[in-house]
Formats: C-alpha cells, structure tokens, sequence
C-alpha cells in the first residue's frame, strides 16, 4: 500500500506541475481557454504506472536482488552460445553483410542517418581513448572535430586542395592542437581538467565564430567538394552512398587499431595512468609521455571525423561544434562503458538512430530519450558492456616451483 500511495503522490504532483503547459490551450484571435484534461488523465495514469514499476526496481536493488529473473538454465545456454567462436563468427558476417548491402536496399534518407551515425561512432572511439583508457575527462573534444572540418575547408578555399589531401592533414592538425592542449593540462585531473578543456572547446568554436576574415565566421564555409573517386563524376546518391562505405571503412579501422592499441604497451600505460596515477608513476612509467600520447591519438580520429564531415556535409559553421556536440560524444562513451570498444559503439549508435526513429513520437520523444538515459545510468552505471580488465592468476602450483628464488 505505501508503494501505491508513493506512487498516487507523484502522478499528482506531475499532473499538478504540467496542467499550465499540457492542459491549458489558449486561442489568442478567439481569445478562448480550452481545457484538455484528458492528456493531463493519461499523464497521470502513466507515471503512476512509472512510479510503482520505479519504487519496486529500488527496492529490488536496494535488497541487492536481479531485476530480471532468468529461466533455469538460460545462463548456461548464453554461456554455452557465447563460448563458441563460429556463432561469433557467423553473427558478425551477418552484421557486416547488413552494412555492406544497406545502401543498396535501403532510402537516401537511411543512408544519410547511418553516415551521421558511424561518424559519432568514430568521434566516440576517438574520445574513448582519452576518457575511458587513460580516465582523463574531457569535455571540449568537438575543438579537434572542428579542427579537421575547418582544415578541409580553408585549405580547398585557399589552396584548392582535394579531400584526399586534406585528410592526413586534418589528422595531423588536431594531433598538434591535442598536444597544444596537453602540455598546459599534465598536472590536472578531474574536475578542473574538465573545466580546462571546456574552456578549450569554447575558445575555439569562439576563434571560428569571430576570425571572420579567415573562417567566414558565422557563415561558415560552403561549397566544399565531396570525396572524389578516380575523377567520376557521380549525382548526390552515387556520391552518398560513396561516403557511406568510405565512413565504413574508416569505422572498421578505427575499430581494428584501437583494439590493437588497447593491448599494447601504450594501453597498458594508459590503463595503468585510469587506475591510480601515483602508483602508475611509481612503477616507472612516464606520466607526461603517456597523457600527451592520449591527447594526440584521440584528437587524430577526431580530426579525420572533421575532414568526413565537411566533405559529407559540404558546409560548415561554428554552430556545428558547440558544447553539446561534446556533451554528446561523452555520453556514448559513458553509456556504452567507459574503455569498452563494443559498448561504444552500440551507444552511439543508439544515442544517434534513437531519436531519429522517434519522430513518430516527436512530442515526447526527446522526453522518452532523457528517461531511457536515466534509468540506464541508475540500474547500470557501468555502461552496457562494462571495459574489459586483464586479470593475473598465480596458481600455488606455479608459485611452488619458483618459490625458492622468490
């Protein structure tokens, strides 16, 4: 009963709050009031549903229960299933068929959403590196993606170079605006770096905003060039769909190198510096070489996300890369699990494609996004697929036959 009470309490409370805004409809050229108590019923029947379902999953956690209850024996077949490479295998050659053939099978308008999509997904990889493998936070990291896109920019308006000349060169630029930005930063940690690449971020979207001699300023730059392929020339669909498997391309490699990098001695490193700086001083391993090298390997993809962008978009302003575009970015990498290459990409690939595909709902949509991020941050803060941690195990067996030289 207290549950129901608790709930019957915040149904009224909501239905009090909103009644101003969902309520009441006003006609100025009648000058009429129309109630509309039906939504503000249907309102309050929904949260009250909410609030019960709310209430009963804390108490669960709270007594350290599952949410969900599992059939007998449905753990060992997941475990069963997941121990077998050839399903892993076939899953992800049905996943990659998936991709290759979407284009082709699919509207201009998907294609267009999947491209935005893997671009983020690439932006997150590249933030992941900073923020989940060396647990620097980062909060201006749309500087180094507007790096990029302002280097393809200018440099085809100035010098009228091609994408493919562009794209090194976008990479190397956000590489040394990283390290510009690392160097001021090896002493901090937490909040005020934070606050320090915030600041960053701003004084960059502000350069491009005001440098209008240079940058266009608030117009931007139009008119950029798309990829070119052997000098074809191909209509706006040939040339998404180019952009499509060539972002695709970039996403898989992305993918391949960071998962080699997160094994190597460099992500040892980084992984050690997330964990506990101090100790990871101790040991030996030099502090100033292992941040500043996740500051330029983040900025670079960032950077090469950029030169995509502008190349996919053909115009580009400052309104592009405000904070919330880093607000974002973070997001995914928080959602899908911080040093998690998997998570990260289902994330993005959520927090992109959800809201699109919520339109049908375009009153309550952004709503519902907001509720489904809550929830997930309070029943699974450590993201969907929480980072892998490499485990030692000395066995006693193996301790005996070196224990006379210990």
């Amino acid at each position: 009963m207290r549950r129901v009470f608790k709930a019957m309490l915040t149904a009224i409370w909501f239905m009090v709050l909103t009644l101003p805004v969902m309520g009441i409809k006003l006609n100025t050229l009648d000058e009429t009031v129309q109630w509309r108590f039906d939504r503000i019923l249907w309102l309050g029947a929904g949260v009250f549903v909410l609030a019960v379902i709310w209430d009963w999953c804390f108490s669960r956690k709270a007594k350290g229960l599952p949410l969900l209850r599992l059939p007998e024996g449905f753990g060992a077949v997941l475990r069963t299933l997941s121990g077998r490479p050839r399903l892993k295998t076939g899953g992800l050659a049905v996943l990659a068929l998936f991709m290759l053939t979407m284009p082709l099978i699919s509207s201009f308008y998907q294609t267009n959403i999947m491209i935005s999509a893997l671009l983020y997904v690439m932006l997150a990889l590249g933030l992941n590196i900073v923020v989940g493998l060396a647990g620097q936070l980062v909060l201006g990291y749309v500087a180094f993606y507007a790096v990029g896109a302002y280097a393809y920019g200018l440099l085809y308006q100035f010098l009228g170079w091609g994408f493919w000349a562009c794209l090194p060169v976008g990479g190397v630029l956000a590489v040394l605006f990283g390290l510009a930005l690392g160097f001021p930063v090896l002493r901090l940690r937490g909040d005020y770096l934070a606050i320090v690449t915030l600041g960053f971020g701003e004084i960059v979207r502000l350069g491009l905003q005001n440098w209008t001699s240079l940058t266009g300023g608030p117009r931007g730059i139009s008119d950029i060039p798309r990829p070119g392929f052997f000098g074809l020339e191909m209509d706006i669909n040939a040339s998404t769909t180019y952009v499509y498997y060539l972002v695709l391309a970039a996403v898989v490699i992305t993918i391949i190198m960071i998962s080699r990098l997160k094994n190597s001695r460099v992500g040892l490193a980084l992984q050690a510096l997330r964990e506990d700086e101090i100790a990871c001083e101790a040991m030996g391993i030099d502090i100033t070489r292992v941040k500043l090298s996740a500051f330029a390997l983040g900025s670079c993809w960032a950077g090469f996300a950029g030169v995509i962008f502008a190349a996919k978009t053909t115009y580009i302003n400052p309104s592009s890369f405000t904070f919330m575009e880093s607000a974002m970015i973070l997001s995914m990498v928080v959602l899908g699990g911080m040093g998690s290459i998997a998570g990260v990409v289902i994330a993005a690939m959520i927090l992109i494609l959800a809201p699109e595909y919520l339109r049908a709902f375009s009153e309550y949509r952004m709503l519902i996004f907001g509720a489904i991020m809550v929830i997930m941050m309070i029943f699974r803060p450590q993201g969907l697929i929480s980072g892998e941690r490499r485990r030692y195990r000395i066995s006693a067996l193996h301790g005996a036959h070196n224990g006379g030289r210990a």
